[in-house]
This record gives C-alpha cells, sequence and structure tokens, in this order.
C-alpha cells in the first residue's frame, strides 16, 4: 500500500509537471497575443480605484467610465507624442553620439597609455564599440515604439475589461458552489493584487519624476524620455534601476562631460536608493516580500516566455501568482516557499501563537 501511494505522488507530479511545460509553451507560442492582453489588464487593475472612487462619489457609471477612459487616451496619446519625437530626434543624432563615443575611446585609450597600460584598439573595440552600443540603443527605443503601436488596442481591452468588472461579481455567485466563501477568497486576492500594482505604479512614478528633474535641471537631452525609461523599467527587479541609469549618464557624458556624467550617476543612487529601498520597502511591508532568487527567477522567466514586456511585467506577475497561492489553504506552503526569509519566519511565529 505504501509503495501504492508513492506511485500516485509521483505521477501526480509528473503529470503537474508535464501540464506546466505545455501551459508555459502555450504561453510563449501566444506571447504576441498574451503581452497586450497582460498590459491591458495591467492598465486595468490600476484604473479600477479611481473608477470605484468616482462611483462612491455618486457620479453616474457612464460618466464615470468616460472620465477614466478619457484620461487614459490623453496619457497614451502623450507617450506617443513623447516618444515618437524622442525616436525621431535620437535617430537623427546617433551619428553624433557615436562620433563622440569615439572621440571618448581615443582620449581613454590615450589616458591609459600615460600610466603605461597600453591597450589595442581593435582590442578595445571588441568590447567597447560604439556603433554598437548606439544600435543596441536605437533598437531598445525601436521596440518601445513597436509596444505603443499597440495602444489603440490595448486601450480598446482596458475599456471593455473595466466594463465587464461590474458584472463579474454576479457571474461568479451564478457559478460557484460556495458563492459567500468564494467571494470572500477572490476579493482578498483581487485587493491585495491591485494594492500591490497601485503602490509600485506611484514608487515608478515618483522614480520617474525625480529622474526627469535631475536631468533637466542638469540641461540634458531627451530628460523626459529618460524620465519615462526610469518609470517602466522600475517594475523590473533588481536590474532594472541598473539599466534605467545606463542611457542616462551615457548620454551625460557624451553631451555634458565627465563631472556632470558623475553627478548624474549619483543623482540615480540617490533616487533608487530613497524611493525604491527606503519608500517602497516602508509602503509595502513585509507581506508582498518575495526572495532574491525568486525575483531573479521570475525575471529570466517571464523574459523568456515574453521578451523586453515579460521583465517588465515580472515581478508584478509573480507577486499576482503568489498572492493566488497564499490565499488558498492548500497552496500556501508554495507561497511561503516564494516568500523572503524575513515572511517565513513571520509564518512560524504566527503558527507559534496560534498553537500557544
Amino acid at each position: 500500500m505504501p509503495k501504492n501511494t508513492t506511485l500516485n505522488h509521483s505521477v501526480q507530479f509528473l503529470l503537474g509537471f508535464a501540464a506546466f511545460v505545455i501551459i508555459v509553451a502555450g504561453l510563449k507560442a501566444a506571447s504576441g497575443l498574451l503581452t497586450p492582453f497582460l498590459l491591458s489588464v495591467f492598465f486595468a487593475i490600476i484604473c479600477a480605484p479611481p473608477l470605484i472612487w468616482l462611483q462612491s462619489k455618486k457620479v453616474p457609471v457612464g460618466i464615470a467610465l468616460l472620465i477614466v477612459i478619457a484620461n487614459i487616451a490623453l496619457v497614451q496619446i502623450a507617450l506617443v507624442s513623447i516618444v515618437s519625437a524622442s525616436l525621431h530626434d535620437f535617430s537623427q543624432s546617433l551619428p553624433l553620439y557615436q562620433t563622440r563615443l569615439q572621440s571618448l575611446e581615443s582620449t581613454l585609450l590615450h589616458w591609459l597609455k600615460g600610466f603605461g597600460i597600453e591597450i589595442s584598439q581593435a582590442l578595445f573595440a571588441n568590447y567597447f564599440n560604439p556603433e554598437v552600443i548606439m544600435g543596441f540603443a536605437g533598437k531598445t527605443l525601436g521596440s518601445v515604439g513597436s509596444l505603443l503601436s499597440d495602444a489603440l488596442l490595448i486601450l480598446l481591452l482596458v475599456i471593455f475589461m473595466l466594463l465587464e468588472a461590474a458584472h463579474i461579481p454576479t457571474k461568479l455567485r451564478a457559478i460557484l458552489k460556495y458563492p459567500d466563501d468564494s467571494m470572500g477568497h477572490f476579493s482578498k486576492v483581487v485587493l491585495d493584487i491591485n494594492r500591490y500594482l497601485m503602490l509600485k505604479t506611484l514608487v515608478s512614478l515618483a522614480t520617474g519624476l525625480s529622474v526627469w528633474l535631475l536631468l533637466w535641471l542638469m540641461g540634458a537631452d531627451y530628460a523626459v524620455l529618460l524620465g519615462l525609461t526610469a518609470f517602466f523599467l522600475n517594475y523590473v527587479p533588481n536590474i532594472g534601476s541598473l539599466i534605467a541609469a545606463v542611457p542616462g549618464v551615457l548620454l551625460a557624458l557624451l553631451q555634458l562631460g565627465l563631472m556632470p556624467a558623475l553627478y548624474a550617476a549619483i543623482g540615480y543612487v540617490v533616487i533608487n536608493t530613497l524611493w525604491g529601498n527606503v519608500v517602497e520597502t516602508r509602503v509595502m511591508g513585509r507581506g508582498l516580500g518575495l526572495s532574491s532568487l525568486v525575483v531573479l527567477l521570475s525575471l529570466v522567466f517571464w523574459g523568456w516566455v515574453m521578451g523586453p514586456v515579460g521583465m517588465l511585467l515580472s515581478l508584478p506577475l509573480t507577486m499576482t501568482v503568489k498572492i493566488i497561492l497564499e490565499a488558498n489553504p492548500e497552496t500556501r506552503w508554495i507561497a511561503v516557499l516564494l516568500d523572503s526569509e524575513s515572511g517565513a519566519k513571520a509564518v512560524l511565529a504566527a503558527r507559534t501563537t496560534a498553537q500557544d
């Protein structure tokens, strides 16, 4: 009997793993359709609190929805305009930036030679090629532009999701076997996800505005675009802030010189430390923590499945999965494995208190 039980558990594990592989393969194959859909869900969750707030102020549903949709459309139009104009200007300035990079390369090699360190220019170019660096920057901005080309589709999906959101509780009550218990579970999951995304968005917005203000005061080019880059990349865990700082510091170096670039780097460190490590940690608290290994693996996994947008949404997607697992007693152990060390200690402390 124990052997049969062990065999059954092994078969269940293999079937579960096979189902997981099939689901991941399907997600990767459908990433072209999945990406705008997930972005729409992301924006719909962010837009739901303003809609609910307007309804709480006795604003009719139709007018409240119209106000929210109008604001979404204005933000999207502004983003598309800013990015399109910046892409055009950046493509025109690429040859100039490449020339400046080559000049800096020659200056650096000459400076190293003065200390007796001679490096072949061909060898140096293999690791620090100005054309490759600026070409990569152009491709990155181009991918952002292609993403914004789906703005109309995303806007339409957000509109219909917000329209449908008001009817989802009624439909769930009609199909669930135990609606009261299940709706309580569903409401908790939605509230936790909504809270996390709203707080993360506010912190990212503060980070982007701080970066824009820093570069604008320094007189750097593309301050608005670099602020937007910092805003979006703040959703990418661990390395997002570092990636966002590279173009800002590099452009400050090319346009303003060495010392302004150093000031820009210091400014990025201060901004990310303040908003990321101090404010975000305080407002989000322990309950939304993740293990550092899980954060890194989620970044690699979602980036592989959906590309750059997957990296952008890796933390929100992983947090959504964790919150859903945490709300169900049968899968709560998986959420504990995903949690940070402090989260596991809090679970142990709560269990000890309950036993006492």
